[in-house]
């Protein structure tokens, strides 16, 4: 099994320690969905009162810059650029995220977390118009630097894990016929 960084070996969680890494440059890039009612999708645009996207898109760069404080083993990093798109696609919002910097460690998790707040603000913004939204695909495409490389997301999305069936009881606390 592959070694989970943030444990010791007896189990205990750490942070990881990255004193000994040089700083270099680091790049990622992550995605999400926000699957809506085409009733909802339609008056986005026409919202008399302001703009719900523009908002999450600013809630987004806010969540990148906050990472560390949110996640409670990741490292707070000197983030050099965040940039959070939001746009209308067939059935719902694509968010998508860029984040960068010159530090001993990635920004995959800021640029992941760009995208989970912008969803989570839509979401708050527009409540009120569809509930059964679904924030989905939350994804990294892409991871530049450091030790490990370069990551890019195929184009082929891995298939979704599918949950499992409830076991059946057997027999007890069912009534017999």
């Amino acid at each position: 099994m592959t070694k989970l960084s943030h444990f010791n070996p007896d189990g205990s969680v750490r942070m990881v320690d990255v004193s000994a890494k040089r700083v270099t440059a680091r790049r990622a890039r992550a995605r999400g969905f926000v699957k809506m009612s085409p009733e909802l999708l339609r008056s986005l645009p026409q919202n008399p009162k302001g703009n719900p996207l523009e908002i999450a898109r600013i809630a987004g760069i806010a969540a990148a810059k906050q990472t560390a404080s949110l996640i409670p083993l990741c490292h707070p990093l000197p983030l050099t650029h965040v940039d959070v798109r939001v746009r209308l696609v067939p059935g719902g919002v694509e968010i998508e995220s860029s984040v960068a910097t010159r530090a001993v460690t990635g920004v995959e998790m800021e640029a992941l977390a760009a995208i989970s707040v912008a969803a989570l603000t839509i979401y708050d913004m527009c409540k009120a118009v569809d509930k059964a939204m679904v924030i989905t695909d939350i994804c990294l495409l892409e991871k530049r630097g450091g030790k490990s490389g370069t990551f890019l997301r195929s184009q082929t999305p891995r298939e979704p894990i599918k949950p499992r069936k409830p076991r059946e009881r057997s027999g007890r606390g069912q009534k017999r016929g």
